[in-house]
């Protein structure tokens, strides 16, 4: 699969999967869904690999990688988006989360020696103008209280975090670990700590029965979590870091189409001038060539080593 497709296929999933969260909100506590989500995906997952003949053994040293990964992307950085969007309104936590093109831009040279070329500095500017633009309605209703802050800064944090995760991944898939087998263990990791946290918290492990809650639990556990990840993170094994994470910047846009032509929400030029900068800045980060900065096997050595001391 060309590296277009895994693109595509990311940002539509995760663009349309805050209409599936929509239906995860009420009975169930988010943490709680969430354990329910990574489980049924990190055993789908193993259940794929016994079946393809996979191997699911690896090294002691792996796993503390596979950890690192459960506990980042598939753990914490969900945990404080949640939590965020308690304080922010879903415009503000997306303007975050875009925001993590440029985390991964810095992370990339800090601990891979990459330097993000020119045309993806444009794009990456392009895109976070662009973002300003589509939720500028959202942005002008907003009260910048200290509840509001606090949101703000925990938005920051797990986008931060989820750049970390996908250092982590970009230096397994350095490694030759399989991206799939590395998912599976990174969401059973992920499981354990979110559900340790929700049993801490004190939340009750109930379940909705309900058609709305069972399908929407199915799309998130197959496509948001098993297929888009897959997406993303053998993208980014491809192209870097640097340029897979432009896909936080284009999903929103996806969400956005979905609730013109679904919600009924009205188009305005602010929304247009945002989605023709978002664009272009797909065609500027896209079509670079990645640059690294210093040899190959020397930034391997040393994105591994600095890794392993942060986690």
């Amino acid at each position: 699969m060309n590296n277009a497709v895994l693109f595509v296929i990311t940002v539509l999933i995760w663009g349309s999967t805050f209409f599936a969260i929509e239906f995860q909100l009420g009975t169930v506590a988010p943490e709680v869904s969430l354990v329910y989500r990574y489980a049924a995906a990190s055993l789908l997952l193993f259940g794929w690999s016994r079946y393809r003949g996979l191997r699911l053994r690896f090294a002691p040293r792996h796993h503390l990688w596979f950890l690192a990964l459960g506990f980042l992307l598939f753990g914490i950085n969900y945990i404080l988006s949640y939590h965020a969007q308690i304080h922010i309104t879903s415009a503000l936590n997306a303007i975050a989360f875009s925001l993590m093109v440029w985390m991964n831009i810095l992370n990339s040279r800090l601990f891979f020696g990459v330097k993000a070329g020119r045309g993806v500095l444009i794009g990456a500017a392009l895109g976070a103008i662009g973002m300003f633009f589509l939720f500028a309605p959202q942005i002008k209703e907003v009260s910048f209280s200290d509840s509001v802050f606090f949101g703000s800064v925990l938005a920051l944090l797990a986008a931060l975090t989820a750049s970390f995760g996908n250092m982590v991944s970009q230096s397994t898939q350095k490694q030759k670990l399989p991206v799939v087998q590395t998912n599976a263990w990174g969401m059973f990791y992920g499981t354990l700590l979110i559900g340790s946290i929700a049993l801490y918290d004190g939340h009750e492990f109930n379940f909705d029965s309900s058609i709305a809650y069972v399908s929407s639990l199915a799309y998130l556990t197959i496509f948001g979590s098993i297929v888009a990840f897959g997406a993303y993170l053998t993208l980014l094994g491809r192209i870097g870091a640097n340029r897979a994470g432009y896909a936080m910047v284009t999903f929103p846009l996806v969400a956005l189409i979905l609730s013109v032509l679904f919600e009924g929400l009205e188009i305005t030029a602010t929304t247009i001038i945002g989605a023709a900068f978002v664009l272009v800045g797909n065609l500027f980060v896209l079509r670079t060539r990645k640059t690294d900065s210093i040899p190959k096997k020397k930034a391997e050595q040393t994105g591994n080593e600095q890794l392993l001391t942060s986690t």
